[in-house]
């Protein structure tokens, strides 16, 4: 089902997640339940989730907003696909972004950036996270597609 008609039906039930996202890949929407990170400038913690199962998650990251250093690359958005995650919400930056957009799958990111992420460890699994007008905890429910992303408490569809 289109965000657009999600947000008619049910309008009391969702929010808009409202950040400028750049889209990327080949699938063309999602309806997921969420998993979290946080980190910034870090990706250890979203390579180590991306390796595990996805069972048709959507990871939600909140990497503070920034687009100085990119969080996901090819590499990684191939570990989320071999996975079996539905895709990514980045509140940060991608790099890579025309391999992805080839990809099987669906990214929203901030933008791009060629510079690659630390690798420090520094991040936080599984938690409350915030950006874009909501709050997101692993559980809660993800809509995208072309017109954006949606958050919901629960399932719609």
């Amino acid at each position: 089902m289109k965000t657009a008609d999600l947000i008619d039906d049910h309008a009391k039930d969702l929010t808009l997640v409202h950040l400028p996202f750049c889209r990327f890949g080949t699938q063309t929407q999602f309806a997921a339940l969420v998993q979290t990170v946080k980190c910034f400038e870090d990706n250890t913690e979203i390579r180590a989730q991306l390796e595990t199962a996805g069972n048709g998650r959507v990871l939600v990251v909140d990497g503070g907003g920034s687009t100085r250093i990119a969080l996901l690359g090819d590499m990684l958005a191939g570990l989320a696909i071999q996975n079996g995650w539905a895709g990514l919400i980045l509140n940060a930056a991608i790099r890579d972004s025309a391999e992805i957009d080839d990809m099987e799958t669906l990214v929203f990111a901030l933008g791009t950036s060629p510079v690659k992420s630390a690798k420090e460890g520094w991040g936080k699994v599984g938690q409350k996270i915030g950006f874009g007008g909501v709050t997101f905890e692993p559980g809660d429910w993800v809509y995208g597609d072309a017109d954006g992303v949606l958050h919901s408490k629960k399932q719609l569809v």
